[in-house]
């Protein structure tokens, strides 16, 4: 099941936060490159004090713990999110469903 899922990442190509048991730690905003037999490919970048190391890293699937992957985000500051209403009246949703436009 796990590896259907992490195959299933790496052809969405998003970014993904992976847990590894036994290294007991996250690697933060990967990517799945690629899954070969029991090998997971990820490439990530860390930020040291001075410059940004880019890593490509295989991990047996096996020490995979947990896989998430972020779903939103949204500023913390007093911005002004744009509802729906706000939209131009083409890029609107119908209100309900009997609203659909005739084609």
């Amino acid at each position: 099941m796990l590896h259907r899922k992490i195959y299933q990442l790496c052809s969405d190509g998003r970014e993904v936060w992976v847990f590894l048991r036994d290294q007991q730690r996250w690697i933060e905003r990967a990517r799945i490159l690629d899954i070969e037999g029991d090998l997971v490919t990820l490439r990530y970048e860390t930020e040291e004090e001075d410059e940004i190391c880019s890593w490509e890293e295989m991990v047996r699937l096996e020490s995979i713990g947990a896989v998430t992957q972020r779903l939103a985000t949204f500023p913390r500051t007093n911005v002004e999110i744009t509802v729906s209403e706000e939209c131009p009246e083409a890029e609107q949703l119908p209100k309900s469903s009997g609203d659909l436009p005739e084609n």
